[in-house]
């Protein structure tokens, strides 16, 4: 069984939890692989809170476009963060939207570790 915070320290939380039970079981090796790609991939909710209230300058959606979320970037943009009361809603919910996209990261990294290393990573719904 990995140790989930000697792999991925900055983790806390909710997704600290998960990581963990994606992680269970893993041998070091697919966890020191799984930690490699998954923090390269991942959203820090600091960051999303920095890029929404930049919305609140005249650039709102730019939390949307680093998440993923094209056409609500795109929406935001152009509606300046819907009249900035979606922007609000976001940073409220700054932390929730990066949890979410760090999950499914989460569950990419595995997919493509499964692809590439089928066997290896025998842990892969939850």
């Amino acid at each position: 069984m990995a140790n989930v915070l000697r792999h991925l320290p900055e983790l806390e939380g909710m997704e600290l939890g998960y990581i963990q039970g994606l992680m269970k079981n893993m041998d070091e090796d697919q966890a020191s692989l799984f930690a490699q790609v998954y923090r390269a991939r991942r959203k820090d909710a600091q960051m999303i809170l920095i890029l929404t209230l930049i919305g609140f300058f005249g650039f709102a959606g730019l939390h949307r476009f680093i998440l993923g979320q094209i056409g609500l970037g795109i929406l935001y943009f152009l509606t300046l963060g819907l009249c900035f009361i979606g922007t609000i809603v976001d940073l409220v919910n700054y932390k929730s939207l990066a949890y979410e996209y760090n999950i499914k990261v989460a569950h990419e990294t595995m997919n493509l570790l499964n692809a590439s290393y089928p066997g290896d990573v025998t842990n892969t719904t939850h």
